[in-house]
């Protein structure tokens, strides 16, 4: 059993000091006719964070809401690759118009840097970042935009805490312990900074066995929803292993959209139904 509680003084710690030093900056306000921005994040890289994400998004958007995407991972963008895109967006009297696919607002970093050209930022210009593409950005109208964060908890998860007011977030873990361990002092973090935790979803949660359709948990039964439980966080659900959502985020048209009416697709609107009823059940 995972006890998340060992080296949580440190990890407090550090979160107070990082929370005192942003506050200095913070001055959060709405975005114009944006209605509510929802935070997808994870402890860590490589637990399909990113795909999760899109594949929400396009689910809320089918559902008919307007939905937006900022990829706030300054060093990491996958945006441009998940919606297959090649093109920069235009710049207007100092504000930055949105590139458009499939129904949906995007931003990325990955859509103003040639792909492959790494970004050695150091904090203060990432925060600035982050910054800049959600402030300058012609966002409106929107109902809903969606922030594909950089895994961890560091300077562009509390700019967007301190810069605008999130509506909550959604926490995307492995059944793995060490994904859970991160996970868990995500939940934290957007805690510390009075933001609700909307639900968490268990990614790669199982696989299915093509020829005999036997569910097999490839990487063990973790945790996750009994920890979900402990800490009154909605369990949004379960994403299995499939090769499908793999392959069709690789070609640059989700699997929301490629395979619709598909058990992976429709488990993605399931959860986006749910999150929707946890968003509003969350206002005061």
């Amino acid at each position: 059993m995972i006890r998340f509680e060992r080296g949580r003084g440190r990890d407090k710690q550090y979160l107070d000091e990082k929370l005192k030093y942003s506050a200095l900056f913070s001055q959060r306000r709405p975005l114009l006719d944006v209605k509510h921005i929802i935070a997808v994040a994870s402890g860590k890289g490589g637990v399909g964070k990113s795909t999760t994400a899109v594949n929400l998004a396009l689910a809320l958007q089918k559902d008919g809401f307007l939905v937006g995407i900022l990829d706030a991972d300054i060093y990491g963008p996958s945006l441009p690759k998940l919606m297959g895109i090649d093109a920069r967006p235009v710049i207007e009297n100092k504000k930055i118009q949105p590139l458009m696919k499939y129904g949906l607002k995007l931003m990325s970093m990955g859509f103003l840097v040639d792909e492959g050209i790494p970004i050695v930022w150091r904090g203060p210009m990432v925060m600035s970042a982050v910054k800049q593409m959600l402030l300058d950005v012609l966002w409106s109208p929107l109902d809903i935009l969606v922030v594909d964060m950089p895994p961890g908890t560091g300077d562009a998860q509390l700019t967007l805490s301190q810069q605008v007011p999130l509506s909550g977030s959604v926490i995307v873990s492995t059944p793995q312990d060490i994904a859970l361990v991160d996970a868990l002092r995500g939940i934290e973090m957007f805690k510390k900074v009075g933001i609700p935790t909307l639900g968490i979803i268990e990614n790669m949660s199982y696989f299915i066995a093509p020829d005999t359709g036997k569910r097999y948990y490839v990487f063990g039964r973790g945790p996750l929803r009994q920890e979900a439980n402990k800490r009154n966080v909605l369990f949004l659900g379960e994403i299995p292993l499939d090769p499908l959502i793999c392959s069709t985020s690789d070609q640059g048209c989700p699997i929301v959209l490629e395979e619709p009416d598909g058990p992976s697709a429709i488990l993605y609107s399931d959860i986006a139904k749910v999150l929707i009823k946890s968003l509003f059940l969350s206002k005061p």
